[in-house]
């Protein structure tokens, strides 16, 4: 629960101390940083939050600052940077004083410790904030290693340092993980070093699973199912003929390298399509980035305990599933996915941001939704009704059904709780329209949102066009999106009106379709 305004009043008058930190500077988020850094490790073990108090001075007098929504969520945006790992439970608030405004940074102490800032482990004891010692590292790693309860960071018993690639660690891990300036003094043996990252539990002499994923010399012979199995068909179901199919396995280092250079260069597919007598534009099929953070999002999201089934990469002629074991986990629920982000894998998570293959966290979905968009896909659609199973169908944009291109949904998220919608060969194989037939049947709703719509850019409603040069011309920064919406036109007719309106020279694009804006010309 958030502070009262008398204990925050209270910690205002007081001393800093281990739990208590205050700044008059707003921006400076590298003290932001270490001070939620040292408050989540908790050296001294109070089992106490934390408190970052923005706006008051060293003897706790307010200076009559005020703080805007924007800044309190550029605070909390902190946890998910990347920059904090693994990153702690934390919020974030204000309280108004006659003197002024004073935010509030709770930092509750982890339980996976050693919590680094920009791989340097900070502690406070008392009023001093100070990297860790050696003595200080290995008291925080076996805490960790006590309190650890997720999969990735139990230890596998069954294996010894020996099935783990040492100088893998050493040369590829370790100087993405750590700091260069603690590794140049770093004395410990790679055990320890291991240890302190999670990769290795001293109270066992083993590995932990974490350990055996990223480092292993056969993780599959510990962990069977922790590979990606690919299959392409020529068809619509399962039923047709395969025409390639792929392992990817080995430890996370070996096999996400491969994995992301097989998607970069053997997923995506351009042709050029025309435009004008004198231009063409590039047809995509799939935006190979989207594909990869998928992807990607499996590897660090799907349960590895008690299952033995594979990540299943399934490319049809109209689509591509990807399905992993274990659905929403944590709390996050059908009702606020994708808002919300919960970490079944909290060490493999943070295994991916430090190999540079997640930028930062909680923002999977929406990065998917921008790259689609912009590419004028149809949205990702989320099939969650099957507990056991997360899986994701993001659809061909270059499959023209019945002569006429699919249309887009209305929305940049698709999320289908039928039960019937899990069965594979049941996606994508109704062609009289989108080919969305997941069990949903909209149609008999009354709904009808999968309808193709045949209106071309050459015969567009004159009322259409009015309508959206007028919203562009009170909003130059609007969205595809918030024009589909607001005018309750699909974004596939929508982009054919755009394109029409420019040849037209009614209206043009400055910059690109994610960050720029509309100009009207008339």
């Amino acid at each position: 629960m958030p502070l009262t305004k008398d204990e925050i009043k209270s910690l205002l008058n007081d001393i800093e101390n281990e739990r208590v930190e205050r700044t008059l500077s707003t921006d400076n988020t590298k003290k932001m940083s270490e001070a939620i850094c040292s408050f989540a490790n908790d050296i001294r073990n109070t089992k106490e939050p934390g408190y970052f108090l923005i706006g008051a001075d060293d003897d706790g007098n307010l200076d009559g600052q005020t703080f805007t929504d924007e800044q309190l969520r550029s605070y909390a945006g902190i946890r998910n940077s990347g920059t904090i790992l693994p990153p702690p439970a934390m919020m974030v608030y204000k309280e108004s004083f006659p003197e002024g405004e004073v935010a509030v940074i709770e930092v509750q102490p982890s339980e996976d410790t050693p919590v680094r800032y920009k791989g340097v482990i900070w502690i406070r004891i008392g009023a001093r904030k100070a990297e860790a010692n050696t003595e200080e590292e290995r008291i925080l790693t076996e805490k960790g290693q006590i309190h650890s309860s997720s999969f990735d960071g139990r230890p596998c018993r069954e294996a010894s340092i020996d099935d783990i690639d040492v100088e893998l660690f050493k040369n590829e891990y370790l100087p993405k993980a750590v700091s260069p300036a603690t590794l140049a003094k770093d004395k410990r043996t790679p055990i320890q070093q291991m240890a302190s990252l999670r990769l290795f539990d001293t109270r066992f002499n083993c590995p932990t699973y974490a350990g055996i994923l990223l480092l292993g010399n056969n993780p599959q012979y510990f962990i069977p199912g922790a590979y990606i199995q690919y299959v392409k068909f020529a068809g619509t179901t399962r039923a047709t003929k395969v025409l390639k199919e792929n392992r990817f396995k080995g430890n996370l280092i070996m096999m996400l390298k491969e994995l992301e250079y097989f998607i970069k260069y053997s997923i995506e597919s351009k042709r050029p399509e025309f435009v004008s007598v004198l231009r063409e534009e590039p047809r995509i099929n799939y935006p190979w980035e989207a594909i990869r953070e998928l992807a990607m999002n499996a590897v660090m999201h799907r349960a590895y305990n008690g299952n033995n089934s594979p990540i299943k990469f399934y490319e049809y002629s109209d689509r591509i599933e990807i399905d992993n074991p274990g659905n929403l986990y944590g709390k996050v629920n059908l009702e606020n996915f994708p808002n919300e982000t919960d970490y079944r894998n909290p060490n493999i998570a943070e295994i991916m941001l430090n190999l540079g293959y997640v930028n930062r966290f909680g923002s999977g979905v929406n990065t998917v939704s921008t790259l689609l968009e912009e590419n004028k896909s149809n949205p990702a659609e989320f099939l969650l009704g099957d507990y056991t199973t997360f899986k994701v169908v993001v659809r061909n944009a270059d499959v023209i059904v019945n002569g006429v291109d699919v249309i887009d949904k209305k929305s940049n998220v698709i999320v289908n709780v039928s039960e019937t919608g899990a069965n594979n060969d049941e996606i994508g194989t109704n062609n009289d329209g989108v080919g969305t037939n997941s069990g949903t049947n909209e149609s008999a709703n009354g709904t009808n949102r999968d309808k193709v719509d045949t209106n071309s850019g050459t015969n567009v409603d004159a009322q259409r066009k009015v309508a959206i040069i007028e919203l562009m011309r009170r909003n130059k920064r609007i969205s595809v999106t918030q024009i589909s919406k607001a005018l309750n036109i699909p974004r596939r007719t929508l982009f054919r009106i755009i394109d029409v309106l420019k040849s037209e020279n009614r209206i043009k694009r400055v910059g690109d379709l994610k960050s720029g804006t509309w100009e009207v010309i008339e």
